[in-house]
């Protein structure tokens, strides 16, 4: 997602969230960081499961390393994400083995209902304000009885690690930097908590067959040592298994 904060431009400050701005960075962080190489990724390929013949939407797939793994593992992938620099990175990386849509979540999903078998939303959530309009477009792409597979910023980390702490059940935003290859980018992401999480999917016509909160892959353990003592003892990531309702 990118968003402007008001009066950003007019004062000359960078947008937040702008993926463009920093895709290249971004990417090679993120093939071999431990949160995302050795956490998350992992993760939520073991959640998804068998994908073998499915059809498989990664919404907001960045450079489609996540989408690479489904490929991998048979799925027959379409990528999406709002962010043209990262989908560029997405084609070098996939070529022809998946269709790619340059496309925002917070407008309706340029696909036909019922296209997908699954659906991946692989730490997107938290960038969006209003999940339901969201959500109910995620369900309207899946097929009855389809899968949501989702990742998010764990709520009890969101609220505790930015000062001041707001009310825990508020949905709030908060702006911070992160640093890629010496350029420092602004970011903002919304708080939500869990019980507001699950409402959502429910109101959406999503059922929870799973929710968890795995541990990073044991190979991290050398390659990463500070961050896999800290990912191995503390919340990061929650991760959502939904099915779509049959209606």
């Amino acid at each position: 997602m990118t968003d402007v904060p008001a009066g950003a431009e007019a004062q000359g400050r960078p947008q937040v969230n702008d993926y463009d701005a920093f895709a290249a960075a971004y990417s090679a962080e993120n093939d071999d960081s431990l949160a995302n190489a050795y956490y998350e990724r992992p993760a939520m390929v073991a959640l998804a499961g068998d994908v073998a013949g499915r059809r498989v939407l990664d919404a907001g797939c960045g450079s489609g390393t996540l989408s690479a793994a489904l490929r991998d593992q048979g799925a027959a992938v379409t990528c999406m994400d709002a962010s043209a620099g990262m989908l560029d990175l997405a084609k070098k990386r996939l070529g022809d083995d998946a269709e790619l849509r340059l496309a925002d979540l917070n407008d309706p999903l340029p696909f036909e209902d019922g296209a997908f078998d699954d659906v991946i939303a692989s730490l997107v959530l938290h960038y969006i304000e209003d999940w339901a309009p969201v959500l109910i477009e995620m369900r309207r792409v899946l097929e009855p009885g389809g899968r949501l597979f989702a990742s998010v910023d764990h709520p009890i980390v969101a609220y505790t690690i930015h000062e001041p702490r707001p009310d825990y059940f508020e949905n709030t935003s908060y702006e911070f930097e992160w640093e890629f290859g010496g350029q420092r980018v602004p970011m903002r992401f919304w708080r939500k908590s869990l019980q507001s999480m699950l409402d959502a999917f429910m109101t959406a016509g999503f059922r929870v067959t799973r929710i968890t909160e795995p541990q990073p892959i044991p190979e991290a353990r050398d390659l990463h040592p500070r961050a896999f003592a800290h990912f191995s003892t503390a919340p990061g990531f929650l991760f959502f298994a939904l099915e779509a309702g049959r209606e």
